[in-house]
């Protein structure tokens, strides 16, 4: 029916163009009726146009509803109920599609003020910005944090610190800082980790910062109770024999009464007893005095000189260094680097002293099995970043005292100095790099190096 009142308008305005133009044939055959003829021809003209302008009318509509998807306005209604039911259900397919895409704008709407309402309650501060540094969003975390009511650019937390925006405007996915900050004459340690996104073809930065202030000052008190009791036992483990030996040879030498002071008498076997006292005063005390000095030197590592160079070289050396040693306890060794070229920056210097002290570790955990294994294995990992793992089959490492190994002169070795670990992780924190840990007793341990 629709369609059939649609077609009846058509046929009558193209019979009535018809009738028009023969009408004006007519006229135009007869001189005098020149000026009739041309009422006619507008005629005709304005019925022609009027029926093009009544058949676009679908493309005119179609051009609207595309027009509000592109400037998201999703507040036009189309109706027509004079042309039919085809040009109903035409409208009522655009009013359906516009309210869908009505109700998706609201859900994104809802769900970004439900984002922003997570963000602005979150604890951890966040501030979201272009590449230019245009600021888009900052939480109320970063009001309390930095003291300030409003950020529009990056570079106005210049007036915190002047190197902050240069920082944050530098900073790429994943990387991670630890910076010092003093507001209201407070010290501050924050750290900033960035990451990535893309919002509406544009590239974005969301970087997290939060006061980490009281976990490095209770993190540091605990580093140094357990350097404390490490000292205070090597100490006391020499003073305490020192101090009784001198005080044995006092009493062997000395007769001291209340107002004088007389050397005794003494026979052989007393001045040998004071030699080997003299002796043993004098190996404590120099065994102090090298536990002080290694100590000293733990704090004196030199600057890393970089250069580029093939992983492979490290194996190598240490290979050849320590090949001897696990060819004679029978123990195997697998190196693998992948690729073969596999390149790092680094020290290589500091870094084979690295590499020796936990080959030196592995050896000495597997040196008792009945098929010592050792496997180095170093590749990319899934950060782009270079990591080595140092494997053994051996006894592993005692839960309780996992968190301790890396501490100075901890060791749970009978002749162990407790530095290697200890000197290992300061070399890699030289070079912005880890060294981590992973064991299960009995059944062996890995440590993971990463540059």
């Amino acid at each position: 029916m629709g369609f059939k009142k649609f077609r009846i308008n058509i046929f009558i305005r193209v019979l009535l163009i018809t009738a028009n133009l023969m009408l004006l044939v007519i006229l135009a055959r007869n001189e005098q009726q020149g000026v009739t003829a041309l009422i006619a021809g507008l005629l005709a003209v304005i019925q022609v146009a009027v029926l093009i302008r009544y058949i676009e009318r679908t493309n005119r509509k179609l051009t609207q509803f595309l027009e509000s998807i592109r400037h998201s306005d999703f507040s036009t209604s189309f109706f027509d109920r004079d042309l039919g039911r085809s040009f109903e259900g035409l409208n009522r397919a655009f009013n359906e599609v516009i309210s869908e895409f009505r109700k998706n704008r609201a859900e994104k709407e809802e769900h970004y003020n439900y984002l922003l309402t997570v963000v602005q309650h979150v604890s951890i501060g966040i501030i979201a910005f272009r590449k230019d540094g245009k600021v888009d969003i900052f939480n109320n975390a970063i009001k309390r944090l930095l003291k300030i009511s409003n950020l529009k650019h990056v570079r106005d937390l210049g007036v915190i610190k002047s190197s902050l925006p240069e920082m944050l405007l530098s900073m790429n996915a994943g990387d991670r800082q630890l910076i010092k900050l003093v507001i209201d004459n407070e010290l501050l340690q924050i750290s900033v980790y960035a990451t990535e996104f893309r919002m509406r073809g544009e590239e974005f930065l969301l970087v997290s910062l939060q006061n980490i202030s009281s976990e490095l000052e209770e993190k540091e008190i605990e580093s140094w109770q357990k350097l404390i009791r490490v000292l205070t036992h090597e100490i006391m483990n020499s003073i305490t024999p020192i101090s009784s030996l001198a005080s044995t040879v006092r009493e062997m030498l000395l007769d001291e009464a209340e107002n004088s002071v007389q050397i005794h008498t003494l026979d052989g076997d007393d001045l040998d007893s004071i030699h080997q006292a003299l002796i043993t005063i004098q190996s404590r005390s120099e065994g102090l005095l090298n536990f002080v000095e290694t100590y000293r030197n733990l704090t004196r590592i030199p600057r890393p000189n970089f250069r580029y160079f093939a992983v492979k070289e490290l194996f190598d050396r240490a290979h050849i260094l320590l090949k001897p040693k696990m060819d004679q306890l029978g123990i195997v060794c697998s190196p693998r680097v992948f690729p073969e070229d596999l390149m790092i920056t680094a020290d290589p210097d500091l870094i084979d002293q690295v590499f020796i002290n936990l080959l030196l570790n592995a050896i000495d955990a597997v040196k008792e099995k009945t098929d010592p294994r050792i496997s180095v294995t170093a590749s990319p990992n899934s950060n782009g970043r270079v990591s080595i793992d140092f494997s053994d089959n051996g006894h592993g490492i005692k839960p309780d005292i996992l968190d301790k190994i890396f501490m100075p002169f901890f060791t749970s070795k009978k002749d162990g100095s407790g530095i290697g670990l200890s000197l290992s992780r300061q070399i890699m924190h030289l070079h912005k790099g880890t060294v981590t840990v992973k064991s299960s007793p009995g059944e062996g341990t890995v440590f993971t190096v990463t540059f």
